[in-house]
């Protein structure tokens, strides 16, 4: 139905009213809300607060602008004159080797426990309450950072490797948990009503029906978590005396005083994420279409 040219008219000036002009006649395309402008504040307040902190700070007898000069200087160095000089290349990649079989061990163990307990922690196929328990207890894992459950577990087991292994797989286990039950979740819950009417047993909903139709992710947040544990056994190499690649970063760094080693080591790790980063891309792209 087409509108008379009157009717055109009284919709063009009813929808004036609710369009805002700036003061030129040109239209604001920029909404105005309570929200942005509390927003707007906080930020101006920070931004206050952080100009009043540098300019109260007790800077003792440093002087800034000299040490502005020696922080480039030290990144410069860092970055553009990468150089090994207590060890051989051969050596720096066996490190790296090291640190890369302890994320690999921890990630193994954590998943294999994850799986087992994942399965009772997806509310379709365990118990509520038993869920609940589950799920509320690996969450109290995951909220302590990694460091210091390796640390914690130091105290019995001593720094070194020992501590890292089991901290790592003990938020590890924390993680995968989380993921695992929620994919079993994401299961139609008819595929396990009709398993049931069938007369199938709860082992055999397992292997038949949620395993396989959750292989793909378990698959891609299992390499995830292989991912955060190399970048975590690099940490824990430096703080808790694991070994590889983190544990001659930090000789480097704190003993040495060699940032040309710091450099060579920085490059090495970022050389293996990358390739860590590349393998779990072609893993999503080829399993999670």
């Amino acid at each position: 139905m087409d509108l008379s040219k009157t009717q055109s008219i009284d919709i063009l000036k009813s929808c004036e009213s609710f369009i805002k002009r700036t003061k030129s006649g040109k239209i604001k395309v920029k909404a105005q809300s309570s929200n942005g402008t509390v927003v707007n504040i906080v930020l101006l307040v920070l931004a206050a607060l952080t100009v009043y902190g540098f300019l109260t700070f007790d800077y003792k007898d440093i002087n800034i602008s000299h040490a502005i000069k020696e922080t480039i200087y030290n990144i410069k160095t860092i970055f553009l004159e990468p150089r090994a000089s207590h060890f051989p290349i051969t050596e720096a990649l066996y490190q790296v080797v090291i640190t890369m079989a302890l994320a690999f061990l921890t990630t193994i163990i954590g998943a294999i426990i994850a799986l087992v307990l994942g399965l009772f922690a997806a509310k379709n196929l365990s118990n509520e309450r038993v869920s609940n328990v589950i799920k509320g207890f690996v969450a109290f894992i995951r909220a302590v950072p990694t460091v210091l459950w390796v640390l914690i577990f130091a105290v019995s087991a001593g720094l070194g490797s020992v501590a890292a292994v089991i901290g790592l797989t003990f938020h590890s286990v924390g993680y995968l948990i989380k993921a695992y039950s929620e994919s079993f979740e994401e299961i139609d819950y008819g595929v396990i009503e009709a398993l049931k009417a069938s007369g199938a047993n709860w082992w055999q909903i397992v292997f038949q029906a949620v395993l396989p139709s959750c292989a793909t992710y378990l698959l891609a947040w299992t390499f995830m978590r292989f991912e955060i544990n190399f970048t975590n056994a690099v940490a824990m190499g430096a703080a808790a005396g694991a070994g590889g690649i983190g544990f001659e970063l930090f000789m480097a760094g704190n003993f040495y005083f060699d940032l040309r080693e710091v450099g060579m080591i920085t490059y090495l790790i970022l050389a293996f994420a990358l390739i860590l980063e590349n393998i779990s891309t072609r893993i999503k792209i080829k399993y999670l279409r």
